[in-house]
């Protein structure tokens, strides 16, 4: 069963400036977002569920300054895209 990825316009802006003016770590993210579509909760990036948040809402790295985090959502089969950029407060 393949996770539908939930994006908003944020965030497509955001990887599209990757894809333009990064396109090594829009390379990276593409590989973590199809991985993450196939299995949301194991893989490549170091997914992990953030404490205290039900078991719904993973992080996982992109490179050593973004990550993703994303919620899950099983029973309508679908993720949704939180965060691609930064990591915690950093900028």
């Amino acid at each position: 069963m393949k996770y539908e990825i939930i994006a908003d316009k944020h965030i497509e802006r955001i990887i599209g400036k990757w894809k333009k003016s990064n396109p090594n770590l829009f390379k990276k993210f593409v590989s973590v977002i199809n991985d993450i579509a196939e299995h949301p909760r194991t893989g490549i990036g170091h997914p992990e569920a953030l404490v205290g948040c039900q078991d719904i809402t993973y992080s996982r790295h992109i490179d050593a300054q973004n990550r993703i985090i994303y919620d899950i959502h099983d029973d309508i089969v679908e993720v949704l895209l939180l965060k691609v950029e930064g990591h915690y407060n950093d900028k």
